[in-house]
């Protein structure tokens, strides 16, 4: 009995330590059909378009940094979307203005290339979980939510998680779980999802972290349930 019982005490701390070791740097697992758009190591499927900002991978998080007198950068995805779920974790410099552009598009003769289209704003004021028109109207499509909660639903200096449907010609928005835009809006069907770092001045580079970005492609008929909550 006492081998038995210090065997079972070894087999506990054991278990213990590899599940601790295992969760350092440990990146969600996508669930219910979603598929990772970013393994927490490389940055493969994804490429830099416009700007200098630098991108990299640190702690399981893609980190986007401002570089001097650049203008805004995007990294994006190779793939092209048209009708989906997106989920992502994401930490902003408050002094940074940042984006994800979802259904957007690059073209040689369109402004030299420059990334254009549809932008979920990512900003510690009101303004956050909106649709700005990047380089193409270059205003916001949405009228912004009613709804008291919205305006506050960003938490400053901590991590936000941002819920992005599209189907069809609706794109809806969530942050932590308040809904921010129910917007019907029909110029772009599909594109690339890009992370967008701002172009910025000030004395010190500003940083944007992004992670656990998850993406279900959807049809034009299932219903739409959010995918579990997680990370943070």
């Amino acid at each position: 009995m006492p081998q038995t019982r210090t065997l079972g005490w070894f087999s506990i701390l054991a278990t213990t330590f590899l599940f601790a070791a295992s969760a350092v740097g440990q990146v969600e697992k996508p669930t219910d059909g979603a598929r990772a758009l970013f393994d927490g190591t490389t940055l493969d499927g994804w490429k830099q378009l416009n700007g200098t900002a630098t991108y990299e991978v640190q702690d399981g998080c893609i980190v986007g940094t401002t570089a001097d007198n650049s203008p805004n950068s995007f990294l994006c995805t190779n793939k092209e979307y048209g009708d989906f779920e997106l989920e992502f974790d994401v930490k902003v410099d408050s002094r940074l203005n940042s984006g994800v552009q979802i259904r957007s598009e690059s073209k040689p003769e369109y402004n030299n290339g420059r990334g254009h289209g549809y932008q979920v704003e990512i900003a510690t004021n009101a303004n956050a979980g909106r649709i700005y028109d990047e380089a193409r109207h270059g205003k916001f499509l949405d009228e912004g939510s009613k709804d008291p909660q919205a305006a506050t639903a960003f938490r400053k200096d901590e991590w936000n998680r941002y819920r992005v449907v599209c189907r069809g010609d609706s794109i809806k928005t969530w942050i932590n779980g308040i809904q921010i835009v129910d917007l019907k809006d029909d110029m772009t069907a599909k594109g690339f999802i890009g992370l967008q770092v701002h172009a910025f001045k000030g004395d010190t580079p500003a940083k944007v972290w992004w992670k656990n970005l998850r993406l279900t492609e959807l049809s034009r008929q299932e219903p739409t349930t959010p995918m579990p909550m997680g990370g943070g």
